[in-house]
């Protein structure tokens, strides 16, 4: 009887231990999901760094033309064009490392089998262009506007071509780049802090971050000389109540 009494009791005993352990489990396991949620509840936030800075590279092509009937002819003009622009280059201050010739573009009229040159004036037309290629931005602005005195010269000018269009580089990027990140990654957290602070949330540490891709452009068409630099980043932060 004694013996049948006892193994009652550690049955009841068992049995209220395994539903209090069964309890405490699924408290526990309730509160790991509703942290496990709240560490999955995040906000993506984007940070823009936008800054203006003055090319530091230039290459201005100035090409001509030339015609003439004579071929050796116009290969002498054309030396004689290019001698008389690189000395109006170095009088301007130039440095002769700064200045390159490419070879000439000659056109035979009379080889062409369409186009309907049979009456030209001139067989040959000729092509040429003069490089300079520099980091003094504000002597090529200055020197490019007082061509007009070569043209007084005979030199014809040619302007509208893709080819001679001046190009303003920016090449010190890599100089930059911390400084514009730091930027874009403390303006992405002041929007997410911003966020967390209206929807009654903390914000937490980072989840993930991307940085975009920097862009240079020119400021406006006025003003090719003047660089807009550009970065977003894109971070996601963790938030809780």
């Amino acid at each position: 009887m004694n013996s049948s009494n006892e193994n009652s009791k550690s049955a009841v005993i068992l049995g209220l231990a395994l539903v209090l352990g069964l309890s405490v489990f699924g408290l526990l396991m309730g509160k790991a999901a509703v942290d496990y949620r709240q560490l999955e509840r995040s906000v993506a936030v984007k940070g823009l760094s936008e800054r203006e800075y003055p090319a530091d590279v230039v290459i201005w092509p100035i090409l001509f033309t030339e015609a003439n009937n004579d071929l050796p002819k116009l290969y002498t003009l054309l030396d004689q064009r290019i001698a008389t622009i690189q000395g109006f280059l170095l009088e301007k201050g130039f440095k002769p490392e700064e200045v390159t010739v490419s070879a000439p573009a000659i056109t035979d009229k009379s080889a062409q089998q369409y186009g309907g040159n049979v009456n030209a004036e001139f067989r040959y037309t000729a092509e040429q262009t003069v490089t300079v290629y520099s980091e003094d931005i504000e002597r090529v602005r200055t020197v490019s506007k007082q061509l007009s005195a070569l043209g007084k010269q005979g030199i014809a000018f040619t302007g509208n071509n893709y080819q001679a269009q001046t190009e303003y580089l920016f090449t010190r990027l890599n100089e930059i780049k911390p400084a514009m990140i730091e930027e874009a990654t403390r303006e992405a957290r002041a929007v997410a802090e911003k966020f967390a602070a209206d929807s009654d949330s903390v914000l937490g540490k980072i989840k993930r971050a991307s940085q975009g891709q920097f862009t240079i452009e020119d400021r406006d068409k006025n003003n090719p000389h003047v660089k807009k630099v550009r970065v977003v980043s894109t971070v996601e932060y963790y938030l809780s109540d």
